[in-house]
């Protein structure tokens, strides 16, 4: 299916632009050496996806939508200033880090503080190598890729550590013990709802680990899987914010505490590649939840009419738009918090939910012979299952709605401290 949909020999069909890199590959084969097209290919492999996507991507959707958005979002205009409507704000602030000096603490391990943007950098590029942009438009498509994506993911996180323990400042090395922290406890339920998507996604054609044959499960069926398994969608989301270091998780980098986290010693550009791949990272991973849990390029038919990767590109942009939201609403968590949410909380629900999912999956299959009315049947049993688990595992852990405040209230009515003899008014 994915070979001949949309397959066309117009190497100007915009709907499938792999038949403008197959025109070029042809063409480059029959007048470079031998073996150089693999190398032109990884090339324009990394141009179309990398400075194409990800780079305008990160300049005006993570850095100038992001500071636009909420700065509406708290009452205020955000970037107005460098060009019309503040679009060249991005660029300026890229040539200020490009002319600031970076600075290096004297009793740094600098080899170690040199390397470690670097390392950081370079997994970010390998991420978008597996998304499938289209029914032909996937760079490396592995039959684990689902996988594959996983481990180049845990990467960062060793870099990270390395910023922190090379500048030999107290703060930077708290800041990069939590990212390690929190990276061991959102894992696991991170992978565990992933889990319950790919045993729906599984079949006789596609082993569940493959992000192509995720897309082309949920276009066969016309059912996206965050639908079949709303709270692994909503487990995902939670968890890669945390991994992400994006507010309200971003313990690592918690100002009030720690100064800066793991990047208080780093400035210029060396700073500029941490911030810039974070966005990198987030835009990573909204790709790869558009593509397990949203469908990926397909549309319910409507890829037949828009080109594949616009969809996946529109998809990948309004799970930012999460990330957004989330940033510029809910205050910050503790770090007591965080880890007590991720042990206490999400594990045991997301093993709850992969308990819902694999019972469904062996009736669906063995029961009802895979028939697609029943993942609507699914998906309205798992919508009231998630708010039930929910709602029974928080009174279980002694959540209250009864006792929450709703409205602020005086030292008096919350049972604060008074001193003795003194009476608050």
């Amino acid at each position: 299916m994915a070979a001949t949909f949309l397959a066309s020999d117009n190497w100007y069909d915009l709907r499938d632009l792999a038949n403008l890199s197959d025109a070029i590959l042809e063409g480059a084969d029959k007048i470079l050496p031998f073996g150089v097209v693999y190398v032109l290919a990884a090339l324009i492999g990394f141009v179309a996806s990398f400075l194409i996507f990800v780079l305008p991507s990160q300049l005006y959707v993570g850095v100038y939508g992001e500071r636009k958005i909420i700065g509406r979002m708290q009452s205020r205009y955000g970037p107005n200033r460098v060009g019309p409507f503040g679009l060249l704000q991005p660029v300026a602030d890229a040539l200020k880090l490009l002319t600031k000096e970076a600075l290096t603490p004297t009793r740094s391990d600098r080899v170690v503080m040199y390397i470690a943007p670097i390392l950081f950098v370079a997994p970010a590029v390998l991420l978008f190598a597996v998304i499938p942009f289209g029914p032909r438009m996937v760079f490396a498509d592995v039959p684990v890729s689902l996988l594959y994506f996983m481990a180049i993911t845990s990467l960062p996180v060793i870099s990270m550590f390395m910023a922190g323990w090379s500048a030999n400042n107290k703060y930077s090395l708290f800041g990069a013990m939590r990212v390690v922290a929190m990276a061991i406890s959102y894992e696991v339920p991170l992978v565990t709802a992933l889990l319950a998507a790919v045993i729906i996604t599984s079949n006789p054609v596609s082993n569940g680990l493959s992000l192509q044959g995720m897309v082309l499960w949920a276009d066969e069926f016309k059912i996206w899987v965050a639908f079949v398994s709303p709270l692994a969608f909503v487990i995902y989301f939670i968890c890669v914010s945390a991994e992400l270091n994006r507010t309200p998780t971003d313990i690592a980098e918690a100002e009030s505490e720690i100064v800066a986290g793991y990047l208080t010693e780093y400035s210029g550009m060396k700073w500029g590649l941490f911030y810039g791949m974070d966005i990198g990272y987030a835009l990573a991973a909204s790709a790869f939840a558009a593509t397990v849990f949203l469908g990926g390029w397909s549309m319910f038919g409507l890829d037949k009419f828009i080109p594949p990767w616009l969809l996946l590109v529109v998809k990948t942009h309004l799970f930012y738009m999460l990330f957004i939201w989330t940033r510029g609403t809910l205050p910050r968590l503790r770090i007591d918090q965080l880890m007590a949410f991720a042990w206490k909380f999400m594990l045991p629900v997301a093993l709850a939910n992969l308990l819902l999912v694999a019972t469904e999956r062996m009736l669906w299959v063995d029961a009802f012979d895979s028939k697609q009315a029943m993942l609507y049947v699914f998906m309205i049993v798992n919508i009231a299952a998630a708010v039930g688990i929910v709602y029974v595992w928080a009174r279980f852990l002694g959540y209250d709605p009864d006792s929450q405040p709703t409205k602020a209230r005086l030292v008096k009515e919350a049972g604060g401290y008074v001193p003795v003899g003194r009476e608050v008014r």
